[in-house]
Protein backbone atom coordinates (compact mmCIF):
# COMPACT_ATOMS: atom_id res chain seq x y z
CA UNK A 1 0.00 0.00 0.00
CA UNK A 2 1.14 3.47 -0.77
CA UNK A 3 0.56 5.47 2.73
CA UNK A 4 0.07 9.29 1.17
CA UNK A 5 1.38 12.25 3.91
CA UNK A 6 1.24 15.94 3.94
CA UNK A 7 1.84 18.72 6.02
CA UNK A 8 -1.05 21.16 7.72
CA UNK A 9 0.35 23.66 5.59
CA UNK A 10 -1.64 22.29 2.30
CA UNK A 11 -4.98 23.46 4.45
CA UNK A 12 -6.55 19.95 3.69
CA UNK A 13 -9.69 20.13 5.75
CA UNK A 14 -9.81 17.21 8.45
CA UNK A 15 -12.50 14.99 6.93
CA UNK A 16 -11.33 15.28 3.25
CA UNK A 17 -8.11 13.73 4.81
CA UNK A 18 -9.57 11.00 6.73
CA UNK A 19 -11.77 10.01 3.76
CA UNK A 20 -9.19 10.26 1.15
CA UNK A 21 -6.65 8.06 3.53
CA UNK A 22 -3.72 10.68 4.06
CA UNK A 23 -1.65 11.11 6.98
CA UNK A 24 -1.48 15.30 7.92
CA UNK A 25 1.90 15.96 9.88
CA UNK A 26 1.11 19.04 11.62
CA UNK A 27 3.24 22.04 11.91
CA UNK A 28 2.89 24.93 14.80
CA UNK A 29 1.90 28.46 15.70
CA UNK A 30 3.25 30.23 18.43
CA UNK A 31 1.61 33.55 19.83
CA UNK A 32 1.55 34.75 23.42
CA UNK A 33 3.55 32.53 24.57
CA UNK A 34 0.82 29.57 23.36
CA UNK A 35 1.61 27.02 20.99
CA UNK A 36 -1.50 25.68 18.53
CA UNK A 37 -1.07 22.47 16.80
CA UNK A 38 -1.99 23.58 13.13
CA UNK A 39 -3.79 20.90 12.25
CA UNK A 40 -6.06 20.87 15.19
CA UNK A 41 -6.18 24.56 15.51
CA UNK A 42 -10.06 26.25 15.02
CA UNK A 43 -8.48 28.70 12.69
CA UNK A 44 -12.05 31.05 12.39
CA UNK A 45 -11.23 32.08 15.81
CA UNK A 46 -7.79 31.82 15.32
CA UNK A 47 -8.44 34.21 12.50
CA UNK A 48 -11.01 36.55 14.85
CA UNK A 49 -8.48 38.83 16.14
CA UNK A 50 -5.85 38.37 13.34
CA UNK A 51 -6.08 42.40 13.01
CA UNK A 52 -4.38 42.66 16.01
CA UNK A 53 -1.67 40.77 15.44
CA UNK A 54 0.57 42.86 13.39
CA UNK A 55 2.38 44.27 15.65
CA UNK A 56 3.23 40.48 17.01
CA UNK A 57 3.00 38.22 14.33
CA UNK A 58 2.81 34.51 15.12
CA UNK A 59 6.17 32.60 14.72
CA UNK A 60 5.86 29.48 13.26
CA UNK A 61 7.71 26.12 13.49
CA UNK A 62 8.17 22.72 11.63
CA UNK A 63 7.33 19.16 12.86
CA UNK A 64 10.02 17.67 14.58
CA UNK A 65 12.38 14.62 13.07
CA UNK A 66 11.12 12.64 15.87
CA UNK A 67 7.28 12.68 14.54
CA UNK A 68 8.29 12.43 10.90
CA UNK A 69 10.61 9.27 11.83
CA UNK A 70 7.78 7.94 13.95
CA UNK A 71 5.32 8.41 11.24
CA UNK A 72 7.60 6.47 8.65
CA UNK A 73 8.63 3.70 11.01
CA UNK A 74 4.95 2.17 11.07
CA UNK A 75 4.26 2.96 7.38
CA UNK A 76 7.84 1.00 7.00
CA UNK A 77 6.92 -2.21 9.81
CA UNK A 78 3.69 -2.56 8.33
CA UNK A 79 5.05 -3.08 4.57
CA UNK A 80 3.88 0.49 3.29
CA UNK A 81 5.28 2.13 0.69
CA UNK A 82 5.65 6.53 1.88
CA UNK A 83 4.57 8.93 -0.72
CA UNK A 84 5.20 12.49 0.95
CA UNK A 85 3.95 16.13 -0.44
CA UNK A 86 5.79 18.90 1.37
CA UNK A 87 5.19 22.59 1.44
CA UNK A 88 7.93 24.22 -0.39
CA UNK A 89 12.11 23.55 0.57
CA UNK A 90 12.46 27.28 0.41
CA UNK A 91 9.98 28.09 2.58
CA UNK A 92 10.37 25.73 5.28
CA UNK A 93 13.03 23.23 6.68
CA UNK A 94 10.17 20.20 6.43
CA UNK A 95 10.83 18.50 3.26
CA UNK A 96 14.60 18.65 4.59
CA UNK A 97 13.40 16.90 7.80
CA UNK A 98 11.42 14.47 6.25
CA UNK A 99 14.49 13.44 3.98
CA UNK A 100 16.64 12.67 6.94
CA UNK A 101 13.18 11.06 8.82
CA UNK A 102 13.04 8.83 5.84
CA UNK A 103 17.10 8.07 5.87
CA UNK A 104 17.54 7.11 8.83
CA UNK A 105 14.03 4.46 8.70
CA UNK A 106 15.91 3.15 5.71
CA UNK A 107 18.82 2.62 7.72
CA UNK A 108 16.69 0.32 10.00
CA UNK A 109 14.35 -0.80 7.69
CA UNK A 110 16.42 -1.63 4.09
CA UNK A 111 13.41 -2.76 2.11
CA UNK A 112 11.41 0.53 3.07
CA UNK A 113 10.69 2.36 -0.03
CA UNK A 114 10.11 6.25 -0.14
CA UNK A 115 9.70 8.90 -2.48
CA UNK A 116 9.26 12.57 -0.96
CA UNK A 117 8.21 15.44 -3.22
CA UNK A 118 8.90 19.41 -2.80
CA UNK A 119 5.28 20.74 -3.92
CA UNK A 120 7.22 24.10 -4.38
CA UNK A 121 4.21 25.95 -2.57
CA UNK A 122 1.65 26.01 0.00
CA UNK A 123 -1.65 26.25 0.75
CA UNK A 124 -4.06 24.50 -1.68
CA UNK A 125 -1.74 25.20 -4.69
CA UNK A 126 0.20 22.28 -2.41
CA UNK A 127 -2.93 19.83 -1.53
CA UNK A 128 -4.07 19.34 -5.17
CA UNK A 129 -0.76 17.32 -6.06
CA UNK A 130 -1.45 15.33 -2.84
CA UNK A 131 -5.05 14.85 -3.80
CA UNK A 132 -3.84 13.71 -7.24
CA UNK A 133 -1.84 11.15 -5.75
CA UNK A 134 -4.49 9.81 -3.58
CA UNK A 135 -6.66 9.72 -6.86
CA UNK A 136 -3.94 7.68 -8.60
CA UNK A 137 -3.31 5.48 -5.93
CA UNK A 138 -6.98 4.81 -5.83
CA UNK A 139 -7.20 3.93 -8.97
CA UNK A 140 -4.15 0.94 -8.33
CA UNK A 141 -1.13 3.18 -8.84
CA UNK A 142 2.11 2.12 -7.40
CA UNK A 143 4.80 4.52 -6.01
CA UNK A 144 6.22 5.53 -8.71
CA UNK A 145 3.05 6.26 -11.05
CA UNK A 146 1.60 8.12 -7.66
CA UNK A 147 4.94 10.34 -7.53
CA UNK A 148 4.37 11.03 -11.17
CA UNK A 149 1.16 12.23 -11.01
CA UNK A 150 2.17 14.61 -8.22
CA UNK A 151 4.49 16.15 -10.61
CA UNK A 152 2.42 16.55 -13.24
CA UNK A 153 -0.02 18.32 -10.85
CA UNK A 154 2.87 20.54 -9.56
CA UNK A 155 3.06 21.93 -12.67
CA UNK A 156 -0.86 22.52 -13.67
CA UNK A 157 -1.32 24.67 -10.52
CA UNK A 158 -2.08 28.27 -9.52
CA UNK A 159 -2.34 30.33 -6.79
CA UNK A 160 -3.12 33.83 -6.79
CA UNK A 161 -3.93 36.22 -3.77
CA UNK A 162 -3.82 39.68 -2.55
CA UNK A 163 -3.89 40.95 1.35
CA UNK A 164 -5.57 43.59 2.55
CA UNK A 165 -2.85 45.41 3.89
CA UNK A 166 1.01 45.48 3.07
CA UNK A 167 1.41 45.65 6.91
CA UNK A 168 1.78 42.29 8.03
CA UNK A 169 4.53 41.70 4.84
CA UNK A 170 6.17 44.87 6.15
CA UNK A 171 5.82 43.60 9.95
CA UNK A 172 7.85 39.96 8.39
CA UNK A 173 10.53 41.80 6.26
CA UNK A 174 9.03 41.01 3.18
CA UNK A 175 8.33 44.19 1.98
CA UNK A 176 10.14 47.31 2.68
CA UNK A 177 8.88 49.85 5.19
CA UNK A 178 9.01 53.01 2.70
CA UNK A 179 7.38 50.15 0.09
CA UNK A 180 4.71 49.75 2.51
CA UNK A 181 3.94 53.14 3.59
CA UNK A 182 3.80 54.13 -0.02
CA UNK A 183 1.66 51.54 -0.92
CA UNK A 184 -0.70 52.10 1.81
CA UNK A 185 -1.15 55.83 1.06
CA UNK A 186 -1.97 55.38 -2.80
CA UNK A 187 -3.96 51.82 -2.19
CA UNK A 188 -1.71 49.60 -3.76
CA UNK A 189 -3.04 46.03 -3.52
CA UNK A 190 -0.14 43.66 -4.90
CA UNK A 191 -1.48 40.24 -6.22
CA UNK A 192 0.66 37.61 -5.30
CA UNK A 193 1.21 33.83 -6.85
CA UNK A 194 4.21 31.42 -5.79
CA UNK A 195 6.58 30.72 -8.75
CA UNK A 196 9.80 28.64 -8.62
CA UNK A 197 9.47 27.68 -4.68
CA UNK A 198 8.55 31.52 -3.71
CA UNK A 199 6.50 33.93 -3.54
CA UNK A 200 6.69 36.70 -5.90
CA UNK A 201 4.23 39.31 -7.14
CA UNK A 202 2.23 38.87 -10.20
CA UNK A 203 0.75 42.42 -9.81
CA UNK A 204 0.22 45.58 -8.39
CA UNK A 205 -2.99 47.34 -8.88
CA UNK A 206 -4.89 50.39 -7.04
CA UNK A 207 -8.12 48.82 -5.14
CA UNK A 208 -8.69 45.43 -3.95
CA UNK A 209 -11.90 45.26 -6.39
CA UNK A 210 -9.14 45.81 -9.11
CA UNK A 211 -6.94 42.85 -7.14
CA UNK A 212 -9.83 40.45 -7.36
CA UNK A 213 -10.88 41.40 -11.26
CA UNK A 214 -7.08 40.75 -12.21
CA UNK A 215 -7.16 37.38 -10.48
CA UNK A 216 -10.37 36.68 -11.74
CA UNK A 217 -9.27 37.50 -15.19
CA UNK A 218 -6.06 35.53 -14.84
CA UNK A 219 -8.04 32.08 -13.61
CA UNK A 220 -9.98 32.42 -17.13
CA UNK A 221 -7.62 32.88 -19.17
CA UNK A 222 -5.74 29.45 -17.68
CA UNK A 223 -9.17 27.67 -17.46
CA UNK A 224 -9.89 28.52 -21.05
CA UNK A 225 -5.97 27.65 -22.50
CA UNK A 226 -5.36 24.89 -20.09
CA UNK A 227 -8.66 23.12 -18.75
CA UNK A 228 -9.68 23.19 -15.79
CA UNK A 229 -9.32 20.76 -12.95
CA UNK A 230 -9.92 21.86 -9.71
CA UNK A 231 -10.97 25.09 -7.74
CA UNK A 232 -11.06 26.19 -4.49
CA UNK A 233 -11.24 30.01 -3.05
CA UNK A 234 -9.04 31.00 0.42
CA UNK A 235 -9.53 33.53 2.88
CA UNK A 236 -7.13 34.30 5.53
CA UNK A 237 -9.21 36.56 8.36
CA UNK A 238 -12.72 37.14 7.66
CA UNK A 239 -14.44 34.90 5.38
CA UNK A 240 -17.52 37.08 4.57
CA UNK A 241 -15.27 38.71 1.21
CA UNK A 242 -14.02 35.43 0.09
CA UNK A 243 -17.65 33.90 0.01
CA UNK A 244 -19.05 37.06 -1.59
CA UNK A 245 -15.97 36.88 -4.21
CA UNK A 246 -16.45 33.29 -5.46
CA UNK A 247 -20.21 33.44 -5.57
CA UNK A 248 -20.06 36.71 -7.58
CA UNK A 249 -17.18 36.37 -9.58
CA UNK A 250 -16.00 32.59 -9.65
CA UNK A 251 -18.69 30.23 -9.77
CA UNK A 252 -20.94 31.72 -12.41
CA UNK A 253 -18.26 31.23 -14.63
CA UNK A 254 -17.17 27.43 -13.29
CA UNK A 255 -21.15 26.44 -13.04
CA UNK A 256 -20.95 25.13 -9.77
CA UNK A 257 -20.36 25.72 -6.37
CA UNK A 258 -16.86 26.27 -5.10
CA UNK A 259 -15.32 25.61 -1.78
CA UNK A 260 -14.45 28.14 0.59
CA UNK A 261 -11.31 27.19 2.64
CA UNK A 262 -9.07 28.92 5.29
CA UNK A 263 -5.42 29.10 4.68
CA UNK A 264 -3.43 27.28 7.49
CA UNK A 265 -2.36 29.84 10.20
CA UNK A 266 0.71 29.15 9.63
CA UNK A 267 0.80 30.94 6.32
CA UNK A 268 -1.93 33.36 7.09
CA UNK A 269 -0.57 35.22 10.09
CA UNK A 270 2.63 36.52 8.01
CA UNK A 271 0.13 37.65 5.05
CA UNK A 272 -2.39 38.92 7.02
CA UNK A 273 -6.27 39.61 6.03
CA UNK A 274 -6.81 37.99 1.87
CA UNK A 275 -8.42 36.72 -0.51
CA UNK A 276 -7.37 34.48 -3.38
CA UNK A 277 -7.97 31.28 -5.23
CA UNK A 278 -5.68 28.11 -6.09
CA UNK A 279 -6.86 25.95 -8.99
CA UNK A 280 -5.48 22.49 -11.03
CA UNK A 281 -5.62 22.87 -14.74
CA UNK A 282 -5.33 19.52 -17.12
CA UNK A 283 -1.83 20.80 -18.52
CA UNK A 284 1.00 22.86 -17.35
CA UNK A 285 1.01 26.09 -16.47
CA UNK A 286 3.57 28.27 -17.76
CA UNK A 287 5.24 30.55 -14.74
CA UNK A 288 4.55 28.38 -12.33
CA UNK A 289 7.43 26.01 -11.95
CA UNK A 290 10.39 26.36 -14.54
CA UNK A 291 13.12 23.86 -13.53
CA UNK A 292 13.30 19.93 -13.63
CA UNK A 293 10.42 18.45 -11.73
CA UNK A 294 12.55 15.29 -11.42
CA UNK A 295 14.67 17.50 -9.31
CA UNK A 296 12.01 17.97 -6.76
CA UNK A 297 11.60 14.31 -5.57
CA UNK A 298 13.99 12.52 -3.31
CA UNK A 299 13.64 8.49 -2.88
CA UNK A 300 14.55 5.84 -0.91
Amino acid sequence: MVKIVTDSVASIPAEVARERGIDVVSMYVNHNGREYVDAEMDVDAFYADIADMVDNIPTSSQPSQSVLEDLFERAAAAGDEVLGVFISAKMSGTFEGAVRAARAVKARHLDFSCSLVDSTTNSYDEAFPVLAATRARDAGAGLHECVRAVCDAVKSTRFLFTPETLAFLRAGGRIGSAAALLGNLIQLRPVLTVSDEETDTFAKVRTTKKALDRIAAKFKEDAEEHGLKNVVVHYIGDAAPAVAWARDAIEPYVGRAVEVLPVSPVIGTHVGPAVGIAYECRSPLEGKFSGNVGDLVFSL
